[in-house]
């Protein structure tokens, strides 16, 4: 007798879940179309958006639990009623745990940011590393929250790229689509993070992609809208800064002031980028003269910022408050100089002292600030031709914002969507022009690939530079038993001469071997012990510019498709 029937619900149950199953397997082998993708881009848009609100909601509670205050957006004055002793011991302490968290989750003991973002996109099939990222998503938030004077943007990219790492994974997608996932959730991030998705969409194309290919545009925009949903639901459809004067030019008379406006900009990006830099040098000197354990530097930068917060607590923080005074023009000129400085030098402190934390929105008060102090020059100068000076300090905003990411698009509509100031265009896109021109020639090209570059990663110079350092030499090796391989003879005498590469070396260090004519350079292994080196084969020119020229060309079609 057979077996009892099934029921017809429980039927097309089991054949919903083996098509399910099927499609998953499908998914997995052979990656998804570009339905599939969409809706993946949807999902990953939406997961990243809640993780970049998560992440803010999680650094305003921890910022109105340790400082008392009510409205975050207001810290710096509800700091200075509280105790000198408060004010310098929570960074401190937020520090010392941040310093713990990278110590024991990180190789190097620094938080993973925007920089990282880049390079795995560029170099890396669109994936980070998921346990460093969460660790400094995590120390990020306590270093905001007690008082560390970076913005959010960094790290919450950077945990946006841990969620499209981990997907990317899971379909096995191969380097386009990991690279268009990473910027979709980018985007979602960023539009999450500040209610920006114009913004958010173009500053995964031009910072993180660096390309704005048309195969990206559509699922990267979804994600995009996807995550400035989330933020609205959240706090509702308002702008982060609600200006209250009216800005109009005075025009053709004054938009020279705004060309001069962008290089000060430029200028003062480049200070700022290049203080961050110098103090991580000597922040790295002084901890290997004095023997620092890397888990107390944090908590030394902690002391430095609680010390400089006990008499001028506008930098602790993101710093909207001030931001929002000097758009407002509220400022008198001598308080927006010194707030500037002071809010570049506690930048440096926090960036040297591996607190993490993002630097877009402390670029943004500093620029806000640089541009008040030049507006009220101006218009004192020349009263009779001069507009509004919150506009420059609109400008300023974004003229050494651009300047310090390297998007001068994406930036100048950030501004806009920020303030839901439309009506000046002109007067900004002028002054960020001029500064991220001037600035890109004082650096490489923006503060995040400046970063790569001081670790010997050549992002700025295009994909010409950084995909020789993509191929490792033992993958092109001929061995000694090749049908083609080097004659053994002329390879020991290269190698006593000098002329040779090891497995492990990058066609970064091969190619420039070959400029002196040779046709092939030996590879050779060096024994544990004392004794000559083990010949294994050689690297061919012709070889080598194979693959060489394939990757150029597979980066020119993903980039043009």
């Amino acid at each position: 007798m057979s077996g009892k029937t099934r029921s017809f619900p429980s039927q097309q149950f089991d054949k919903l879940k083996t098509s399910c199953r099927e499609g998953y397997d499908l998914l997995r082998h052979r990656g998804p179309s570009q339905i599939q993708f969409w809706f993946i881009a949807l999902a990953v848009g939406i997961a990243a958006g809640f993780a970049a609100l998560f992440f803010r909601k999680g650094v305003n509670a921890l910022q109105t639990y340790l400082y008392g205050t009510e409205d975050v957006r207001l810290l710096h004055s509800f700091a200075e009623s509280l105790p000198w002793y408060l004010i310098l011991i929570i960074p401190i302490c937020g520090g010392l745990v941040v310093g713990v968290i990278l110590h024991l989750f990180t190789k190097d003991g620094r938080a993973r940011s925007v920089a990282d973002v880049i390079h795995g996109a560029a170099m890396h099939n669109g994936r980070v590393e998921t346990r460093a990222g969460l660790a400094s998503a995590l120390a990020s938030m306590i270093t905001l929250g007690t008082g560390g004077s970076t913005g959010r943007e960094g790290p919450v990219v950077h945990l946006a790229a841990v969620i499209s790492t981990f997907v990317s994974r899971r379909i096995l997608a191969d380097g386009i689509t990991g690279r268009d996932l990473l910027g979709c959730a980018v985007a979602a991030a960023v539009s999450a993070s500040f209610n920006a998705p114009i913004a958010g969409a173009l500053f995964a194309l031009e910072v993180v992609l660096r390309h704005f290919a048309v195969h990206a545009f559509a699922p990267i925009v979804i994600a995009s809208a996807a995550g400035t949903v989330i933020n609205r639901l959240e706090f509702g459809g308002v702008t982060e800064f609600t200006l209250t004067t009216v800005n109009e030019v005075q025009f053709y008379q004054e938009l020279p002031a705004y060309l001069i406006l962008g290089l000060v900009s430029g200028l003062v990006a480049v200070a700022l980028m290049k203080a961050i830099f110098w103090a991580d040098d000597v922040g790295t000197l002084v901890q290997k003269t004095i023997r620092l354990p890397r888990w107390l530097r944090p908590a030394v930068a902690g002391a430095m910022l609680g010390g400089i917060a006990i008499f001028y607590p506008h930098i602790i923080g993101v710093g909207y408050e001030t931001t929002f005074l000097a758009l407002d023009g509220q400022l008198l000129l001598w308080d927006a100089i010194v707030f500037a400085i002071l809010k570049t030098i506690a930048v440096a402190i926090t960036m040297a002292g591996r607190m993490g934390g993002g630097v877009f929105s402390p670029s943004l008060m500093i620029g806000a600030l640089t541009g008040l102090s030049f507006g009220l020059i101006a218009t004192g100068i020349f009263p009779d031709v001069s507009g509004s000076i919150s506009l420059y300090a609109l400008a300023g905003m974004g003229a050494v914002a651009a300047a310090v990411l390297g998007a001068p698009i994406s930036t100048t509509l950030i501004v806009f969507e920020l303030t839901g100031d439309w009506q000046t265009g002109l007067a900004v896109m002028v002054a960020v022009s001029l500064s991220t021109a001037l600035a890109s020639r004082l650096v490489d090209r923006s503060f995040f690939l400046s970063q790569l570059e001081r670790r010997n990663i050549h992002l700025a110079k295009g994909p010409q530079a950084y995909l020789l350092a993509m191929f490792r030499v033992a993958a092109l090796t001929r061995g000694r038993d090749d049908p083609h391989a080097a004659n053994e003879i002329r390879c020991q005498e290269m190698v006593r001469e000098g002329i040779y590469l090891r497995p492990d070396a990058t066609l970064e260090a091969a190619m420039p071997l070959f400029e002196a004519g040779a046709s092939f350079i030996p590879v050779v292994r060096f024994a544990s012990g004392i004794g000559p080196p083990e010949l294994i084969g050689a690297l061919f020119h012709v070889d080598a510019l194979k693959v060489y020229n394939r990757a150029l060309a597979a980066t020119a079609a993903e980039e043009h498709s």
